[in-house]
């Protein structure tokens, strides 16, 4: 059996706390399998910038190149948002990393564990039984768009939203193909009625779905969608978005799964993919212990299924996340009122917990 090779971004902030985490869950996953794992670790973000002056050295765009999947933690750090003159960010480092690998496609699954439906904000009925599966375009758009400048004299900025048609095809395509084995439903999310690219992306969505008759296309414009994440999420299956309207649709739908901290997603092209948790760096908490790693040990799972060919460990990782969460553990973001100290856990708790189950549940399949 050859080994995989996985590169692991820590990153900043929680970055490397979760990472730790979701590494020594695919650790587990190996003994248990017998496949073998080789782990580099790389620089990104703030980390990468304090030590190279560069959010994405080279050296690190190299080494996930030659990779079989990369494992990311997360970019970014208070000292640059008050700062809007700074040159140098971390979250170009995370820009440049999609580009450079051409990870034109986001994909966010937001599926409710019914152990969780308590910690939403949203009434459990609406919630019951909701099973998302968004994909965000995530080279283009406005994000990299050019012109992206301020003027002369300060006055005034720019920047550009711009797509072409091969880009809104090549990730329609891989929506429709997800829709046709799932509930063969496709939402396009755009701004129509505003926006020339968005007329040019509903054209090209349009196009796409003549290909896949068993699936069913609707639009919706992006003000109306995020209304009906909240109102009514089970009528969605496959949601397809540009880049900057599925960054903000997917941390709205972040609420229906409780918090971001659940959230698992993998970023892909044609060759090596990246995998993360949606939540962002989270300063405010890092080092304290507190973080949820369930989001990153879920796009573990994610990488296991869709990267290393490895679709039984994933559901071996997703149930024993599930039946953590069945046992009652909780990380604070995710605990109920009345949730009894013992039940709380801290980071390496719930990642231990994690990692117990694997081993328990793998011993009663094997004593079968």
């Amino acid at each position: 059996m050859t080994h995989k090779k996985i590169v692991v971004l820590a990153g900043d902030g929680i970055g490397p706390e979760v990472t730790k985490c979701a590494r020594e869950v695919l650790e587990v996953i190996g003994t248990i399998s017998g496949q073998k794992f080789e782990f580099e670790d790389a620089l990104i973000g703030h980390s990468a910038i304090e030590a190279t002056g560069e959010p994405l050295p080279q050296a690190t765009l190299d080494k996930c190149q030659q990779a079989d999947a990369i494992l990311l933690g997360a970019v970014g750090h208070p000292m640059y948002d008050n700062n809007p003159g700074a040159k140098v960010r971390p979250e170009q480092g995370l820009l440049k990393l999609r580009k450079s690998l051409e990870l034109f496609a986001n994909i966010r699954p937001i599926k409710l564990f019914d152990e969780l439906l308590h910690s939403s904000s949203i009434k459990p009925e609406i919630l019951q039984g909701v099973d998302i599966l968004f994909f965000r375009e995530l080279t283009s758009g406005i994000y990299f768009g050019t012109p992206r400048e301020r003027s002369a004299d300060g006055n005034s900025a720019i920047d550009t939203l711009a797509y072409t048609k091969e880009e809104v095809r090549r990730i329609a395509k891989k929506a429709f193909k997800a829709a046709s084995q799932r509930n063969k439903k496709v939402c396009s999310v755009d701004k129509a009625n505003v926006l020339e690219t968005s007329r040019l992306w509903r054209e090209v969505v349009t196009e796409v779905a003549k290909d896949y008759p068993e699936v069913t296309l609707t639009h919706m414009f992006v003000d109306n969608a995020s209304m009906q994440l909240i109102r009514d999420p089970r009528q969605f299956d496959v949601v397809l978005t540009g880049n900057m309207f599925g960054d903000i649709l997917t941390d709205e739908a972040s609420q229906i799964a409780g918090s971001m901290g659940m959230l698992a997603s993998a970023s892909m092209g044609e060759q090596t993919s990246v995998y993360e948790p949606i939540h962002g760096s989270a300063p405010d908490i890092a080092g304290k212990g507190i973080a949820n790693p369930l989001a990153a040990i879920l796009s573990v799972a994610l990488m296991l299924d869709l990267s290393l060919g490895m679709p039984n460990e994933a559901r071996q990782v997703e149930q024993a996340v599930a039946d953590v969460l069945s046992q009652g553990y909780r990380t604070v973001d995710i605990a109920e009122e009345g949730l009894t100290p013992e039940k709380q856990l801290n980071t390496e708790q719930m990642s231990e917990k994690v990692k117990e189950v694997l081993l328990k549940n793998k011993s009663v399949v094997n004593s079968q």
